[in-house]
């Protein structure tokens, strides 16, 4: 935490920005005004105490029991019609308020297997009997707490509104976005069947780096496609000593690894971006013994479906001739599996975006439209939801999350952000007012103007 910070050059200008925003606040509408006092009003009364409940009671990807069953009560108690075990722990909430466009809300709600320690007071201290039987600790380490408050304030205001919109609102909370796979369950489910497809559909997600409550959103795409690949070389094992008796599958296992890498730099075009990662090996069970099979995890990440596809195909082709060369027969070269975790890029429809910009830019009293390059290939599987045969426009969009004081030491150069997915990570809760002024703003628009 005390290494210098990554994010130093860009404070100066997101200052800059805060700047522009403050000048700009004098001149907020009247209307502008109100829907912040309103927001203000019901985080110091309600929100406020539901975003510690949630941070508290973290659960992991499908095991959203408690969860789920708060955050339906939640928007039962404003008198919406929920449905529960949608996509497992999914839950679906809807608000029908005369004719008009169908958009989707989501907020995404599992926490992650970490031992918290932010140094926050209230810090998580829960375990939980994960999926494989083990008990391991939670926490929310990637703001999913500030999701799911920042949607129970939106659907009040959609509810304490009905007068300023018409359509009906389709409120999702999907479980298990860490795994990236609960929004396909719940799209497998029959979400779309059952509650309708949507006209648009709208997200947001927290961000440790970018000041406390600042608004962010980008055109086209905003999250890489990630695909899970497992991987099983085997071979013929025996004796360390004794190698030439053998096809030894940590060898060829070892050459397997660095050739993945040239379907990145030789096989792609330069220009289009792709991340192959083998985040585990494990193989063997003594020094002097050579074992039959080794087996690789990968994440895969691209940033268009035809490319996607490209690496997936040269992974399966990689793995077989890298076996063949070390005269591997056909009956034992290398196992390509996909896991489970997998989801498509994540792109906004800028037709969209450019509709929600001048609202926001009015409400805020800034455009928090960014077109700086993205710094890495995160995923996210809201995608399910726009990208799929129904393809439907969507909105997914950022929220600062650092708080002033942190961001006063980033800017000096004593520390970093924590990162997400961290046991450092923390988020300010004030963000939440910014992530209901800025999702019912965007929902208002689409739809009153479909």
């Amino acid at each position: 935490m005390s290494m210098k910070s990554p994010y130093r050059t860009g404070f100066y200008l997101l200052k800059a920005t805060l700047a522009a925003i403050a000048i700009s606040a004098a001149s907020t509408s009247w209307a502008a005004a109100s829907l912040k006092e309103a927001i203000a009003s019901h985080y110091d009364s309600h929100l406020a105490e539901l975003f510690l409940w949630f941070h508290q009671h973290p659960e992991l990807g499908f095991l959203e029991q408690e969860t789920a069953g708060r955050l339906a009560a939640e928007l039962r108690d404003l008198g919406i019609e929920v449905t529960e075990g949608v996509g497992g722990t999914g839950l679906v909430g809807m608000i029908k308020n005369g004719p008009g466009p169908l958009l989707l809300v989501r907020t995404d709600m599992d926490g992650l297997p970490i031992l918290e320690d932010s140094g926050l007071g209230y810090a998580s201290r829960v375990t939980q009997i994960d999926r494989a039987g083990v008990e391991v600790p939670v926490m929310h380490a990637c703001g999913h707490d500030m999701h799911m408050t920042t949607f129970v304030g939106t659907a009040k205001l959609l509810m304490d509104n009905r007068d300023k919109w018409s359509g009906t609102v389709m409120l999702v909370g999907q479980p298990a976005e860490e795994l990236i796979s609960g929004a396909k369950a719940m799209l497998e489910d029959g979400l779309y069947r059952r509650f309708g497809v949507p006209d648009y559909a709208i997200g947001l997600h927290v961000s440790s780096g970018l000041p406390s409550g600042m608004v962010a959103v980008r055109e086209g795409i905003v999250g890489s496609s990630a695909d899970s690949v497992d991987i099983t070389v085997r071979g013929i094992g025996g004796h360390g000593a004794y190698p030439h008796q053998t096809i030894d599958p940590v060898y060829v296992s070892a050459q397997l690894v660095i050739a993945l890498q040239g379907i990145v730099s030789r096989q792609i075009n330069p220009l289009a971006p792709v991340v192959i990662t083998v985040g585990s090996i494990h193989g063997g069970t003594k020094h002097n013994i050579i074992p039959d099979s080794v087996d690789l995890q990968l994440t895969v990440r691209t940033d268009s479906e035809a490319t996607r596809d490209q690496v997936l195909r040269s992974i399966r082709q990689t793995a077989a001739n890298i076996g063949r060369l070390n005269g591997l027969p056909d009956d034992l070269l290398p196992i390509v599996s996909m896991g489970f975790e997998s989801t498509p890029t994540n792109v906004n429809d800028s037709d969209a975006v450019q509709k929600v910009l001048p609202a926001w830019t009015e409400q805020l009293g800034y455009n928090p439209l960014v077109t700086t390059p993205r710094t890495g290939m995160g995923a996210e599987d809201f995608a399910y939801f726009t990208q799929t045969e129904h393809d439907v426009p969507g909105v997914f969009f950022s929220v600062g999350g650092t708080p002033p004081d942190l961001m006063e030491q980033i800017a000096a150069g004593n520390t970093s952000a924590p990162p997400h997915h961290s046991p450092y990570f923390l988020i300010d809760p004030n963000s939440v007012k910014a992530g209901v002024e800025a999702m019912y703003t965007a929902a208002i628009e689409l739809l009153n103007h479909p």
